[in-house]
């Protein structure tokens, strides 16, 4: 069977049994109550750890056997399932311990809840066939302080969040460290490769910018040479403006670097400025002088 962070999580929770016979209680009536079918005979599973953790917790395991059923078309899992004792087959009254919450919150994410760490973001979810049990949820979640968002999907109810913090907070509550440090792994990556891709964008862009800035500096020396000549330049002005043709693709730093004296790059900025203004003064009928 693949897996996923979603299996990953759900068959390490299943390992993790509560020792207070009260928890163990409340997780087995949190999986009557969000996996079994319509009628509540029936609990119904694709992955067998969960099965085998509600057959656990039953207390009289060998008239209850898990059933092995051949993968549907849809699915293309096999079905576990097993017949829910009469005593579970009705919503039991919401728990007053927080613990026992936390365990039907734990019970609600193995029965009908999913996680997933895609490249549109972080999604964790559960699927209620009505509106009662989408309620009694929405409770229990909005009482460990992060109230999930809802919608409908396919006339299911869905409780969900997106919210990465809120994500981690639930997880957190119900005992999925694992899933919550692969979370934070996942994260980190993502902020590393973001970072990245912004300062080969920004390094992009300001090659693109000296290297369009050296093309225009080289067309103004190039007509100064024409319409001027570049022997009636000062000195200074002459060393820069052969230095920017001998090496078109140079930053300004390093053009500095080439002067005799090395010069800084404010400098060599000061020097290409007062070219390209001598240049403007040619281009306007103006003369060389000031």
């Amino acid at each position: 069977m693949p897996t996923s962070i979603s299996a990953d999580t759900k068959d390490a929770l299943t390992r993790e049994i509560p020792q207070a016979a009260h928890c163990r209680a409340a997780l087995l009536a949190g999986l009557s109550c969000y996996g079994a079918n319509g009628d509540r005979t029936t609990f119904v599973t694709h992955r067998n750890s969960i099965a085998r953790l509600f057959w656990s917790l039953l207390d009289d395991r060998k008239a209850y056997p898990i059933q092995t059923r051949a993968a549907t078309r849809l699915a293309h899992l096999p079905t576990f399932a097993i017949d829910v004792p009469p005593a579970l087959q009705t919503t039991p009254p919401k728990p007053v311990h927080k613990c026992d919450r936390i365990a039907e919150i734990r019970a609600a994410f193995l029965a009908c809840g999913s996680l997933a760490a895609g490249t549109h973001g972080y999604h964790l979810e559960f699927v209620l066939p009505d509106e009662a049990l989408a309620e009694r949820l929405t409770w229990m979640l909005r009482s460990t302080g992060r109230a999930p968002k809802r919608t409908t999907r396919k006339k299911r109810h869905v409780l969900y969040y997106k919210d990465f913090e809120a994500i981690v907070d639930v997880l957190t509550v119900i005992g999925a460290f694992p899933a919550v440090l692969h979370l934070e792994d996942v994260r980190a990556l993502r902020e590393t490769k973001n970072r990245i891709h912004r300062l080969v964008n920004t390094e992009a862009a300001n090659l693109e910018r000296a290297a369009a800035a050296a093309a225009a500096q080289r067309g103004v020396i190039e007509y100064l040479e024409n319409a001027y000549g570049l022997a009636q330049l000062s000195p200074s002005l002459r060393e820069i403006a052969e230095l920017r043709l001998a090496y078109p693709d140079e930053s300004l730093a390093e053009l500095g670097s080439r002067c005799a004296p090395p010069i800084s790059k404010p400098a060599v900025s000061s020097r290409l400025g007062a070219l390209a203004r001598l240049a403007g003064r040619l281009r306007s009928g103006r003369g060389a002088g000031k």
